[in-house]
């Protein structure tokens, strides 16, 4: 690849492990690598709309990308998404935990404005299993992202065509609202939703709300055991 074809802005997740080596690899493979790492709420930072350049590359990246800046790109802008085409928007492995998905993995396709809408370059897929949790499943989400993405690389490093997925979005984004409305417990859920709702949201100290009588109390699994 020519110099003047060597122009990448990499826009990551700060402090994540596999969005450093996605970065490493680009600083080590491109000549010129602007890069920002972000965590969710921050603002988008301005100085990017004085980038110019020929690839936009978003990996985890807590912003939505503007059009005006995916329209920088002169070659191609691309995202590389944790979930296959059929868990578009945000809780991707939640949902797909929730509906008891037999796969999962995740996608590259090419950016527009709207979120996860744009034509897909290539997916990678994984099973998923009856014990898996968000931890696992989002384990071997990140393991099998960073494969794709060198697979990608070696086209792009390599000057040729990206390839094009026979596989399309399957449906609208989901949303912050539909992912908030999915960690609720109500005592009027049978036994079985709220085991689905606890093993689709359970992760960390992020766990599922159990609302009762007018209030609000966090799901403790510590107290099931």
């Amino acid at each position: 690849m020519s110099e003047q074809k060597n122009r990448v802005l990499f826009l990551g997740k700060k402090d994540d492990s596999c969005c450093l080596k996605a970065l490493k690899f680009c600083e080590t493979n491109f000549s010129a690598v602007t890069a920002y790492l972000g965590e969710w709420g921050e603002k988008f930072p301005a100085e990017i709309d004085e980038w110019e350049g020929e690839f936009v590359i978003s990996y985890l990246s807590r912003w939505v990308i503007p059009q005006r800046i995916i329209e920088k790109a002169k070659c191609a802008a691309i995202n590389f998404h944790p979930a296959t085409p059929d868990y578009p928007g945000i809780g991707c492995n939640n949902f797909a935990l929730y509906e008891e998905a037999k796969e999962y993995g995740v996608t590259c396709h090419h950016m527009l404005a709207a979120v996860d809408t744009g034509d897909v370059i290539a997916v990678k897929k994984f099973s998923l299993y009856p014990d898996d949790t968000v931890d696992s499943v989002l384990s071997r989400t990140y393991d099998t992202q960073i494969m794709l993405f060198y697979e990608v690389m070696d086209f792009i490093l390599k000057g040729e065509e990206l390839p094009k997925s026979d596989l399309k979005w399957s449906r609208k984004p989901f949303t912050r609202k539909e992912f908030d409305q999915l960690g609720k417990i109500t005592p009027d859920m049978s036994k079985e939703e709220m085991a689905r709702r606890i093993r689709a949201t359970s992760y960390g100290q992020w766990q599922p709300t159990v609302e009762l009588n007018g209030f609000v109390f966090k799901y403790n699994p510590e107290k099931q055991k």
